[in-house]
């Protein structure tokens, strides 16, 4: 475990201020000691799945949980789609796996748009909706009705090829959700 502070000791003014910390829990905080860290979010189940529909592929990135995917790095991202007129559509993917009675299977699935030109370095990207999303995915649902047909299907045939025991094991609502 690591904590991150953001405050420097210094400062009569900022004695005062509550100290801020962001904690980066590598195992699971509900293991049964009860201190520091129970009830906290893991992310070590989820994993960032790139959909490309141009190139009809995906792949997993997991430089896109810091927003440092392939596909994201040297763009500077905006909030409004005419900006980015002739962007490239991409899909990431928030994936979680769960364990249950059958094996693993996919828990929660839920994809945010991005849209990247690289020749002027632009995209477009919501950051809130990025987060609201992984937020869905590690509650358990499926977010992918949004899609077009052609990221269905990608995505739908990387997971199967992935793990078909997971994809055996997931529930009809995901499988629904990616049907085309």
């Amino acid at each position: 475990m690591k904590e991150f502070d953001q405050f420097k000791k210094g400062n009569d003014n900022e004695k005062d201020k509550k100290k801020n910390q962001f904690t980066i829990l590598k195992d699971d905080s509900t293991d049964g000691h009860g201190g520091y860290g129970v009830g906290a979010v893991t992310l070590e189940n989820m994993s960032p799945v790139i959909v490309d529909p141009n190139e009809e592929k995906a792949y997993v990135d997991m430089g896109a949980m810091h927003a440092r995917s392939a596909v994201e790095k040297r763009i500077k991202f905006l909030t409004d789609k005419s900006e980015v007129p002739n962007g490239l559509l991409y899909w990431i993917t928030w994936v979680t796996i769960e364990r249950g009675e059958q094996g693993p299977y996919y828990y929660g699935v839920a994809s945010s748009e991005i849209l990247v030109d690289r020749e002027i370095r632009r995209g477009y990207k919501l950051l809130p909706e990025h987060v609201n999303h992984m937020d869905k995915s590690l509650k358990g649902k499926f977010v992918v009705e949004h899609m077009d047909d052609k990221s269905k299907a990608v995505l739908k045939k990387f997971l199967q090829e992935h793990s078909e025991e997971m994809w055996k094991n997931s529930s009809d609502e995901l499988k629904q959700g990616l049907s085309v």
